[in-house]
């Protein structure tokens, strides 16, 4: 697809956003393939500001922009046009200007959980923890992948929505799978400890080591308690890391037409300044 020679810019937009590890991943593989120009940067913008300053980024040199918490169903509304993904996830997280200056909506999330996971899941049964825009994509992205698909959350009647919209199956409390995949904010404050965190997930330690593979979708600089546990169990694991830079890739791609180095993106993800 690509973007104008004059439209080197990127951004990720949300709120807040100051712990967004996006612009080093993208910016590195710009660094590693000489993309001279090329600059993504943090976007803080409000919820109430979102949908007046979108449009003005075209014109400020901005090819797209990712999307995140909480724009992601605002970013679908004010696209012309939208990906069949986006549509059927119901949300967007790639913004991309096209030489038109319409803006179309993406969502490199769904894939992106897909590309992540180390084995294909058609056939196999997948516990989604939570139900908000996160679970939206896992959800869609399994089912779509052909695996059987059971959702959990702590308000009964969200999962039973969103498993209704998507064809899943709701269910009371988490059940035997072979993939177990955290959408929830559960690990995201290191403060709880490992029992404290599974409670919140109706889960113990024992029922986490059944799961022959573990998704968590939060990152941070040392493994969830989620995945921690999961790792002395001998589960295969797999981070919000490894799931930001392969959704990141899928939007580098779309803005400028170049296939990204994902090493050196998963490198500059995984680095503590």
């Amino acid at each position: 697809m690509g973007a104008e020679l004059s439209n080197r810019r990127l951004g990720v937009l949300g709120w807040p956003v100051a712990h967004s590890r996006s612009p080093a991943i993208h910016n590195a593989a710009f660094s590693a393939l000489k993309m001279e120009g090329w600059r993504y940067q943090r976007l803080p913008v409000p919820p109430h500001l979102f949908e007046q300053t979108v449009p003005a980024l075209h014109a400020a040199g901005f090819a797209g922009a990712n999307v995140t918490i909480p724009h992601k169903r605002a970013a679908l509304q004010i696209a012309d046009d939208a990906s069949a993904t986006a549509r059927e996830v119901g949300a967007a997280n790639t913004l991309i200007f096209l030489d038109s200056g319409e803006l179309r909506a993406e969502n490199t999330d769904a894939p992106g959980i897909l590309a992540a996971l180390p084995v294909p899941v058609a056939g196999l049964d997948a516990v989604v923890l939570g139900a908000g825009g996160s679970a939206r994509a896992a959800i869609w992205a399994l089912a779509s992948a052909g695996a059987n698909v059971f959702v959990w959350n702590r308000t009964g009647a969200r999962a039973k929505a969103l498993a209704q919209e998507l064809g899943a199956e709701a269910v009371s409390t988490p059940l035997p799978a072979q993939l177990l995949v955290n959408c929830t904010s559960v690990g995201l404050e290191r403060s709880a400890s490992e029992d404290a965190a599974l409670n919140q997930m109706q889960l113990t330690a024992d029922q986490v080591g059944r799961y022959p593979y573990v998704v968590d979708l939060v990152y941070s600089d040392a493994p969830t308690p989620l995945l921690a546990v999961a790792a002395r169990h001998g589960c295969e694991t797999v981070d919000g890391l490894e799931i930001l830079v392969r959704q990141g890739a899928l939007s580098f791609e779309m803005w400028t037409g170049v296939a990204p180095p994902l090493a050196v993106m998963r490198e500059a993800a995984r680095r503590v300044d």
